[in-house]
């Protein structure tokens, strides 16, 4: 059996389908639905039971010699969200007492953190598994703040040896891909760009206020949600993992390069306005973000991740500009 917490969302619900394209079931999955539309990310793919998170511990101690994995990627992910506690609660204590079940059962457990965890990049991006280097990251919101503390207990844990068989932490970056469409102002901007250019046949950028990048030059690591699935999938196959990785493709693009990309999709001209960064968040705006794959490479992993052009045509070729855009 497999558990994926948070398999009814984005990025869960991509892994639901890529464990099952590999023959990996029964999968369950916790999480809810309220009136949502998140059952569409799920409707193709071959669920075996569905768990109300705050019944989890006791499903997984019902079920604890039925267990092969747990990949927990369920957790608070609204970067605006101001209730600490909640954020702490869903991010945090949950989190921890995952682990201690999976320590206990010896059940191989991956999960997702964030690259929020690096703050602003000022100390860059690199996944030091040190925790005196976990120690110095300064996250700029709650939600980050949730997963670094994770990020450096389990790190913490792991060297005492009280872990499980394997394990991994992925800290994921601009991730894009179908299946996001519940996420609302959270949804990648890959979208959000789509969105503008079948509505009105141009799209907003924000303007730099950075003299080191021109308008529109602010980059970002962005990665096809199918690459990340595969790169947990191979965790799984591994067997052997142990630390927290980055989750990007190594190489940052600009948002020109991504609106050009939607608009070469599309068959558009391209066509973009330069709008001025809003104030409240322009103190604290990122101008930069790349990860460092070393630590993942090192690992083993060698699959190539997809190309920003590649994943944006598939995007919207596959799912976007179709009648059924879920995964």
């Amino acid at each position: 059996m497999y558990v994926v917490t948070g398999g009814a969302g984005f990025i869960g619900s991509v892994l639901v389908a890529k464990l099952a394209e590999a023959g990996y079931e029964p999968i369950v999955i916790a999480d809810r639905f309220g009136k949502s539309d998140q059952w569409k990310n799920l409707a193709k793919h071959p669920v075996a039971d569905v768990v109300p998170p705050e019944n989890l511990l006791t499903y997984l101690q019902d079920n604890r010699q039925r267990l092969s994995a747990v990949f927990h990627l369920g957790a608070s992910s609204s970067t605006t969200e101001k209730d600490v506690d909640f954020i702490l609660a869903n991010n945090f204590s949950l989190s921890r007492a995952i682990w201690d079940f999976c320590t206990d059962a010896s059940v191989p457990l991956i999960y997702a953190s964030s690259a929020a965890t690096y703050g602003d990049g000022a100390l860059g991006f690199v996944d030091d598994n040190d925790p005196a280097a976990l120690q110095r990251l300064r996250p700029l919101n709650p939600y980050g703040w949730s997963k670094k503390l994770f990020d450096d207990f389990a790190v913490v844990e792991s060297n005492a040896g009280r872990r499980p068989p394997f394990w991994g932490g992925l800290k994921f970056f601009n991730v894009y891909g179908p299946n996001e469409y519940h996420k609302a102002g959270q949804r990648s901007v890959a979208v959000q760009l789509y969105e503008q250019v079948f509505n009105a046949a141009h799209v907003k950028l924000f303007k730099s206020h950075n003299p080191d990048y021109s308008d529109g030059g602010q980059m970002r690591d962005f990665i096809w949600v199918d690459d990340c699935a595969d790169v947990m999938v191979w965790m799984l196959q591994s067997e052997s993992v142990a630390g927290v990785f980055n989750c990007g493709t190594g190489t940052a693009r600009s948002f020109n390069d991504l609106a050009h990309a939607v608009f070469v999709a599309m068959g558009k001209e391209p066509t973009i306005d330069y709008i001025d960064t809003p104030d409240h968040i322009r103190a604290h705006y990122q101008y930069f973000t790349e990860a460092d794959m070393t630590n993942l490479w090192n690992t083993g992993y060698n699959r190539p991740f997809t190309t920003l052009e590649d994943g944006v045509r598939a995007y919207i070729r596959d799912y976007l500009s179709t009648a059924d855009p879920y995964r």
